[in-house]
Order: structure tokens, then C-alpha cells, then sequence
């Protein structure tokens, strides 16, 4: 059956598709993996057991690093998952082994504006329902683990509050003292509910527990999110849950999960969800998906765990960092690329010729209202300006010593000579560039991009961190602002200029990496600032800690743990067929 993306919406190919693709087992076979290596959960869905697998593979040779980045998302969009699919899909089809990495949707955003993150047209991976809908579990094991840790918070500070040094003692309990304005942690949930960012609770008697404020963040942003990231063994992950700070005491003494002796049945929630899970594209290439942290909250890539196995299971290993290059690929490079010990052999930026049009200071796109005739006519002029966010993405990459590839994700109302301009833009600025028309036509029309991947991964490589972990918190913050983000310096917060101090001071702290939180809608801190926006400071308004996960986080701008629902969300659309049990309206 020929499939057409012009005519059918993505759930309507995913679905079709699903009448042809291979059996998961299959699927394994093609990554080489052995009997018990893999756990099916379902016919098209498996999970890989990581120890086991670990075990075989090590000292196994490893293939080619590819990451996949873009330019500042707009709400015309880029395409970023789309084209890691798609490249999967072309490297398949010129007859190499790429394996996919990607993170695992969140129920947030697939159920409000965004989408479910599969990809889309020809290149999405399948099952989208399942892929969708929780996959596995991993999330909702997250979810469960953070509220665990909540919950031992909060009787802890009930049964302080109501008993004395001695009743305590004698439940073999020390005082903590935890100071109620100190909490660091809130509730979490995989839903956009705006309403549940700032509530009250402990009310009614003694027996109700302490009253407080308190709120709820996203799952995908808990620091357990962050962990399952990073963590690179069960031990390692065990361990990372015991350093997460909690609160603290009045005394401004650090209170971990280990100090409320929760941290060992949080991670028997999580020792499942330590092992990636396996999918497919549309064409039968493997796609691990594994973790799923936000990007301008968190780490925004898939685990490194997923990485460590894909990229010796394949000849290519294809994965993505979330949003633009400032952001996703800055961490990907400074910080996954430090816990993994892998280096990208080459880096894919993806742009549209619309997108790079409104950084060029095109007219503004309003939800529900046609395409201004700039945005789907030959406009040159817009585009040339626009390339400007283009170029200082290329000069991000370039900056890591990585190799980037532009990939301009084709639109059927681009002409030849916009794709010629930014072929000559990418060109002068030391990028290689491809035009992919992956959506439409899968993995044939990814042979160029498949091509001038494989050719980018064969020249010399001079990959290096920004930063050595020895470097002052204050002069990493300067330097990733300056160099990365365009910005002519920093300024701090009266909060977050005593806190960096405070962590400066601390050998441990000092050494651990750095997770910048600031939006994704432009290289600035002020998402109203597109194209490659100069004169400008950063304003670091907090400093937050993530021991667990080793991060120091600089807070830029007034960023929401727990996101909203828009006017006119997702789960509108999503429905059930009652005769078939099929998920209809996911996009």
C-alpha cells in the first residue's frame, strides 16, 4: 500500500503502516541481540535488558556518533524528530545499519499542543499509539518514584511537628528539622495543568498532615528523569537517587532521600525502567527510546545508556538533543557526551526555509489563520536575514570541533533558488547541506542527507568540551553565554550571585556539570528576540542544585516546571474506534 502524507494525517499512515511492520523479535535480530536479551511487552514493543546486554557488548567496537540538532524552533517548525527518522530510514536505504535513540514523549505535551514526538509523514516510528500512550511505563515509574519521596517528605515533617525528640527516637528516627520554605521538590505529573503550579496542603487536623505550600512539576522535569539520563548502571543510578537534595534544615543542612531513607525502594520503582525500550520506523529500522528530560528545563536528550548500546549495535547511531543547538546540542555535547565518553563524528542541524523567513522577520504566524504569502512564495530576501540564526547555530556546532551537516527539511512550496541560498549560506559558514524530502517520501528521499552524513563522519574530528569541570561556575556560565548565546555578558540576581558563591565553595558542586535553563524561542532569554539578537545580557535569576544528577543549574528568565494547557489542546482530537480498539487523532 503506497502512502501518501499529503492526504492522510499521521496517525492514519502510523496505523496503516502497523499492518506490515516487522515483529519486534525481528527487530531485535537486526541489533544482533541474544536469547534473554530481549524482553517482548507486546508483539511490536520490547524492552532490552540493559545489564545483559551491557555485559556482552562493552569492548565491542563502536560506530559512528550522529546527532541531530536545529536552528530556534518557531511555531512554523523545524522537523527535528521527523528528520532523525528520516535519516535513519535514508542510512538504511544506501545500505548501512543505523539504530535510532530518541527520548520518550511526554503525556504533557502529546496530550496539549505539541504532539507526540514520533516524528511524522514517512519518517515516524511505530507503534505511535503505544509509543504515545506510556509505552513501558517508564514515566509513569518516575512519577511514582518522585511521589514516593514527596510523601516521605511530608509524614516526616507531620511526625516531627507532632512528637517529641524522644517518641521519635524511639521509631528509630532522627530529627531533620526541615525548614517548610526550603522544599525543593514538588509533586509531579505528566499532564500540562497550570492549575496545580502553586497550591496548599496539609489542611484539616494534626492527622492531615503539614501545612504548606507546595505545588506540582512535570514528571519529565523531576531530577529522576535527569538520573535515568545520565545513570550508566543500576548501582550508578542507585546511587544518584540517595544524593538527591529534598529540602533543607533550618539550619540550612542538606536533607537527601537518604536521609528519609527513601532512596532504595525509589529505585526498586525504577529498576525497569533502567532498560530501553525498542521500536521501529516505518521501514523496519531499530529505534531505541529511552528517558525523556525536557530540554530547556533539563538534559534534554534520550539516556545515555540507550547510546552506549545502539552505538555498538549499529554502524550508525542516529540521535537527537532536544530544541536548537544553544540548547539541546550544548548540553549534549558538555554534558552527555561527558558521562557516555562518546564524541559526535557529525552533527545535523535541521531548518525550514518558513522557519528561517520569521527569524528574518517575517510576519507573525497565528494558530488557526492562513499562512501569510511570505511564509509560501519565493521571498529571498526574508530568508537571507533569517540565515543569521542559522549561521550562529553552525557556529555552535563547529565551535564542539564536530562537523555539521544542514539539513533543509523540504516544504513542496520552497523553490530552488531558497534552497540554493542557504546551500551558498551554509557553504561560506563551514557546513555541509543537504535537502531531505524525508516526510513525503521516507527514506528514499533522505539519500542526500543519508550521504552527506556518511561523508561528514569520515573527516577529522577535533571534538573538545566548551568547559573542563575545573573551570569557576561563574566564568562556565560567562563563557557559554557569550560564546554560544550571542550575549555581550551576564548579569546575576542578588539570590543567584550568593548562591553561585555558596556553590563555588563547594569542591563537590564545583565539579559537577552545568544544565542552562533558559527558553528554547531564542538564543537570548527573551523569546521575542529572534534571528541572532546582539546586545544583549543574560539575567541569571537562580541557581538551582540537581546532586543527584550532577548538575549546577543557572536559571534564566521566568521558566514553568509544570507547563499549561492551551485553548485548543491535542486530546480534542484523540479518540478510540469502539469496534477495533484503535487509538485514532494522535499527531
Amino acid at each position: 500500500m503506497k502512502l501518501d502524507p499529503t492526504k492522510m494525517a499521521d496517525w492514519q499512515i502510523a496505523e496503516a503502516a502497523e499492518k506490515s511492520m516487522k515483529p519486534i523479535q525481528e527487530i531485535g535480530q537486526k541489533l544482533g541481540l541474544k536469547e534473554g536479551e530481549l524482553i517482548p511487552m507486546g508483539a511490536s514493543v520490547a524492552k532490552i535488558d540493559y545489564t545483559k546486554t551491557w555485559a556482552r557488548l562493552k569492548n565491542a567496537p563502536i560506530g559512528k556518533y550522529v546527532d541531530v540538532t536545529a536552528i530556534t524552533p518557531t511555531p512554523l517548525g523545524e522537523g527535528k524528530t521527523t528528520t532523525t527518522m528520516g535519516l535513519v530510514e535514508g542510512l538504511g536505504i544506501i545500505g548501512k545499519k543505523p539504530v535510532g535513540a530518541i527520548r520518550q514523549p511526554s503525556g504533557g505535551p502529546t496530550f496539549n499542543i505539541k504532539g507526540s514526538a514520533a516524528g511524522g509523514g514517512l519518517a515516524q516510528c511505530i507503534p505511535l499509539a503505544p509509543f504515545s500512550l506510556g509505552l513501558t511505563g517508564d514515566i509513569d515509574a518516575i512519577t511514582n518514584a518522585h511521589n514516593l519521596c514527596m510523601v516521605a517528605l511530608t509524614a516526616r515533617m507531620q511526625h516531627e511537628h507532632n512528637y517529641d525528640d524522644e517518641k521519635l527516637e524511639s521509631l528509630g528516627l532522627k530529627r531533620l528539622d526541615i525548614n517548610p520554605e526550603r522544599v525543593q521538590m514538588k509533586w509531579a505529573m505528566d499532564f500540562c495543568a497550570q492549575a496545580l503550579r502553586n497550591i496548599t496542603i496539609g489542611q484539616g487536623g494534626k492527622m492531615d498532615g503539614y501545612e504548606m505550600e507546595s505545588g506540582f512539576q512535570i514528571s519529565v522535569s523531576s531530577e529522576i528523569m535527569a538520573i535515568l539520563a545520565v545513570a550508566n548502571s543500576l548501582k550508578d543510578m542507585r546511587d544518584r537517587i540517595g544524593k538527591i537534595v529534598v529540602a533543607y534544615s533550618r539550619s540550612g543542612k542538606e536533607v537527601t532521600t537518604a536521609d528519609l531513607e527513601v532512596d532504595g525502594a525509589m529505585t526498586a520503582l525504577m529498576v525497569n525502567a533502567l532498560n530501553p525500550n525498542l521500536v521501529q520506523t516505518i521501514e523496519g529500522n531499530p529505534v531505541l527510546v529511552h528517558a525523556g528530560p525536557f530540554a530547556n528545563i533539563a538534559i534534554g536528550q534520550n539516556s545515555v545508556i540507550a547510546d552506549m548500546l545502539g552505538i555498538r549495535m549499529g554502524e550508525y547511531l542516529v540521535t537527537e538533543s532536544g530544541f536548537a543547538a544553544d540548547i539541546g546540542f550544548e548540553k549534549f555535547w558538555n554534558l552527555k557526551c561527558r558521562y557516555s565518553g562518546l564524541k559526535p563524528d557529525a552533527v545535523v542541524i535541521v531548518a525550514t526555509v518558513r522557519a528561517l523567513k520569521m527569524h528574518g522577520g517575517g510576519p507573525t504566524v497565528k494558530p488557526g489563520k492562513p499562512l501569510d504569502k511570505a511564509y509560501t512564495e519565493e521571498e529571498l530576501t526574508l530568508l537571507e536575514a533569517g540565515c543569521s540564526n542559522l549561521i550562529a547555530h553552525i557556529n555552535i556546532v563547529r565551535k564542539s570541533g564536530a562537523t555539521p551537516v544542514v539539513c533543509i527539511n523540504g516544504f513542496h512550496t520552497d523553490t530552488k533558488a531558497e534552497h540554493d541560498l542557504v546551500r551558498r549560506i551554509a557553504a561560506e559558514n563551514g557546513a555541509r547541506c543537504a535537502v531531505s524530502e524525508h516526510w513525503k517520501l521516507g527514506g528514499e528521499g533522505a539519500v542526500e542527507l543519508a550521504e552527506e552524513v556518511v561523508a561528514a563522519c569520515e573527516e577529522e574530528n577535533h571534538f573538545e568540551f566548551l568547559y573542563e569541570l575545573d573551570l569557576p561556575l561563574k566564568d562556565r556560565i560567562y563563557k557559554i553565554a557569550t560564546e554560544l548565546y550571542g550575549a555581550s555578558g551576564v548579569e546575576w540576581s542578588e539570590v543567584a550571585e550568593r548562591k553561585i558563591k555558596a556553590f563555588q565553595n563547594d569542591p563537590e558542586i564545583a565539579a559537577m556539570g552545568t544544565c542552562m535553563v533558559k527558553t528554547h524561542l531564542s538564543l537570548s532569554h527573551d523569546p521575542d528576540f529572534k534571528g541572532a539578537p546582539t546586545g544583549w545580557k543574560l539575567p541569571i535569576r537562580d541557581v538551582l542544585i540537581y546532586k543527584g544528577a550532577g548538575f549546577v543549574v543557572p536559571v534564566a528568565g521566568d521558566i514553568k516546571l509544570l507547563p499549561g494547557t492551551g485553548s485548543n489542546p491535542g486530546f480534542r482530537q484523540i479518540d478510540v474506534d469502539v469496534e477495533t480498539g484503535k487509538v485514532t487523532g494522535l499527531f
